[in-house]
Order: structure tokens, then C-alpha cells, then sequence
């Protein structure tokens, strides 16, 4: 019996493209099983096992990328009802050396970039502040602390960093979370939350119906990812020495440097030195009043501007401009160059709009610091 050629040409092609479909998906199962991370721990060892002795093949170090292979769920020695995830990684040492370490030691590639584009969001955004951690804490993709699937890493005691904004948000239910938010070690199980160590805080505020959190941007020598959010009970604002002790019944919750650079990004990076100023100069504060009540969602970020100017020939400071109260949001921008900058914040008018308003700076005949507040006309400067 004859085959008609073009049959066979028609069945062969179909055989070929049925098993190139076969390698392109096999291929693309492998690429799956495969990924990467940063090393997010100051030190880490590759190991030759999970086991506690085994053999340390590889020190690796924070911001060194190696591609993940496989993973496992491996019991604490120390105790049996927990369970920790170790990953089995290929390092991007001469050797390639190949081994084990445990999960919490490494960012995978997918959240490192989701902290990327959490950055980009306030690429324009000047520093607002400076703050540093009171605890080990973690860092997140998200102002959520109900569940552990945001986790970013976790960020070292004393810890600083630039405050690039804040949120208030709901407060997560009592028995949906960890109440002080320190960070458990990646990859354990969660754990429920005891009636004994949820309570103390709402004993105390139990009015309070939301919680603060702080938009960060991080130095690379902290952590791999440039951003992410921080619960706000574990944050310490750290005000520069230069203005600390201006002071007087409001707090202080965001200041930028008139004279240079932001004092938030001066400090960020400097640890226990994050408040410390390398020198004087004039800044812009913004300020909010201490309040007994609830706060709440929509309240606003600050209610009064000072501005606090610095002679530098008799090496002091003078109140340049204190506003009304008034009801401010963030971001504070300054911008412009020598004398002739502005500082643009948003302010909310008494029809409930929120809008761009723009403050001008300038000098007196005696180089002292003055403050055009919108919808007042200019002074002239004097001449000697």
C-alpha cells in the first residue's frame, strides 16, 4: 500500500511541532523551579545541609545575589512545634558553590522588585523626616500587620531611615495580629497571639480605633530593598540637634533644611547619630498639636508652619514665620536656589479642599529671613 508524500510531510510536521511544544513547555517548567534573591543579612553562611552541624561552605554577604534552587521546611531543633524554610542556593562566587541557608537570610527576587516600584512611587518626593528604629521590626511591602504574606525583611534595632510620608489606616482586630509587629523569623509558622501580650497596648489607648504607619526609604547599607512600610509604635522620630529644643508644646512631625540638603536625608543611615546635624542653618518645621482624642483617618498631617531662621554672625536662631493653625498635608517641597526658593505644601480650605499652596522666602536689608505667605502682597527688600 502506498502513503501519499504529502501526508507524511503533514504528519512528520505535526510530530515536530508537538514535540518542539513539549521541550518549550519542559523548558519553561525548569525556568520556573528557578529564581533568585538578595542576601538581605549583614553576614550569612551557605551551609552543606540543614542539619546544625554541617559543614559552612560560603560566607555571603548583604546585597549578594544568588539564584534559588529549591526549598524545605526543616523542624526547629529548639523546638518541635516550629518549622523554618531553608533554600537550597547557587552563589555567584567563582566556584558557583552550591549549598543551604535559611530562607530568612535571603529577599526573593519578586519582592525586591516590588520594593523598587514602592520607591519609584515617590521618586520626586523629598525627604519629610528621619526616624530610627526603637526594636527589630519589620519591614513591609504594605501598611497591613494582619498576616505575614507583606514581610519585606526584617530590619535591625536602631535601624534609620528617610520618612518619605505616613498613614493611618484601621486597626487590625486584636486576634488577626502581633500587637507590637517584631518581626518573626521568615519562613516560621505563624503564631497565634496570646491574650496575655495583645492587650497592653489597647488597655492603655483603648479608644483608638487606627494606627500610624511611615513610608521609608532605606540606605543600601541597611537593607537591599530602597523602601517598604514600618509600623509606627516602633518608630522614633529623630529630630535634628540643631532644632530640637525649638520646641514649644506642638511636636514636631516633618522638617527640610532652607539653607541645603533635607535634614530627613542627612540623617538616614547615621544610627544612633541619626539626629546629630553636621551644622546650623534655617529650616522650614512643620508642627501638630498633642491631643488626648482619637485620631482619625482623614485628620490632617500637621496644623502650623515655623519657620526658624539662623544668623550666622551672631551663630543664632530667630523665628523667621509662624502661621495660624491651619490644616496642612504632606509633602513639604522646597525648591529654587540661593535666596530666591519657595516651599509649596497642601493645605485644606474651608470648603474641605485640599490644595497647593506656595510660601516665598527672601531677606531683609539685614540678611534676616522672611516668610510671603500666600494671598499676602510682597515686601519689598530694603537697601542699605
Amino acid at each position: 500500500m502506498k502513503i501519499d508524500p504529502r501526508l507524511m510531510r503533514s504528519k512528520a510536521f505535526l510530530i515536530s511541532l508537538l514535540l518542539g511544544l513539549s521541550v518549550a513547555t519542559g523548558c519553561n517548567t525548569l525556568a520556573k523551579k528557578n529564581n533568585s534573591g538578595v542576601v538581605v543579612a549583614r553576614r550569612a553562611e551557605i551551609r552543606s545541609s540543614t542539619a546544625v552541624v554541617a559543614a559552612k561552605l560560603l560566607e555571603v554577604n548583604r546585597g549578594d545575589e544568588v539564584e534559588i534552587l529549591e526549598s524545605t521546611d526543616v523542624i526547629d531543633p529548639t523546638d518541635n512545634s516550629r518549622k523554618e524554610r531553608w533554600l537550597r542556593v547557587r552563589a555567584q562566587d567563582e566556584e558557583n558553590t552550591e549549598g543551604w541557608i535559611e530562607s530568612r537570610n535571603v529577599m526573593p527576587h519578586d519582592v525586591h522588585e516590588s520594593a523598587r516600584k514602592l520607591a519609584a512611587e515617590d521618586k520626586g518626593i523629598p525627604s519629610q523626616a528621619a526616624g530610627q528604629l526603637r526594636a527589630s521590626s519589620n519591614l513591609r511591602l504594605s501598611p497591613d500587620r494582619s498576616g505575614n504574606d507583606n514581610i519585606i525583611m526584617r530590619l535591625d534595632s536602631g535601624s534609620s531611615f528617610e520618612i518619605a510620608g505616613w498613614k493611618r489606616v484601621p486597626k487590625p482586630k486584636a486576634s488577626e495580629t502581633i500587637e507590637s509587629d517584631v518581626a518573626p523569623k521568615a519562613g516560621s509558622a505563624p503564631q497565634s497571639v496570646s491574650k496575655s501580650t495583645k492587650g497592653s497596648d489597647e488597655e492603655k489607648e483603648p479608644e483608638e480605633t487606627n494606627e500610624l504607619w511611615y513610608k521609608v526609604r532605606l540606605p543600601t547599607e541597611i537593607s537591599p530593598a530602597p523602601a517598604g512600610w514600618i509600623y509606627g509604635k516602633q518608630v522614633e522620630l529623630m529630630v535634628p540637634s540643631d532644632i530640637i529644643f525649638y520646641r514649644t508644646g506642638r511636636e514636631f512631625v516633618a522638617w527640610q533644611r532652607l539653607d541645603g540638603d533635607s535634614g530627613g536625608s542627612d540623617s538616614a543611615g547615621k544610627g544612633k547619630d541619626a539626629g546629630k546635624d553636621v551644622r546650623p542653618g534655617s529650616w522650614v518645621i512643620l508642627e501638630k498639636s498633642s491631643s488626648d482624642q482619637p485620631h482619625t483617618l482623614d485628620e490632617p498631617d500637621f496644623d502650623r508652619i515655623y519657620v526658624l531662621g539662623y544668623d550666622k554672625r551672631d551663630q543664632e536662631h530667630y523665628t523667621a514665620y509662624r502661621s495660624p493653625d491651619l490644616k496642612g498635608f504632606l509633602p513639604c517641597r522646597v525648591e529654587g536656589s540661593g535666596e530666591n526658593k519657595t516651599f509649596t505644601i497642601r493645605v485644606q480650605d474651608e470648603g474641605g479642599q485640599v490644595k497647593d499652596v506656595q510660601y516665598s522666602i527672601y531677606k531683609d536689608a539685614r540678611g534676616y529671613l522672611k516668610i510671603t505667605a500666600p494671598g499676602a502682597a510682597p515686601k519689598e527688600k530694603k537697601r542699605k
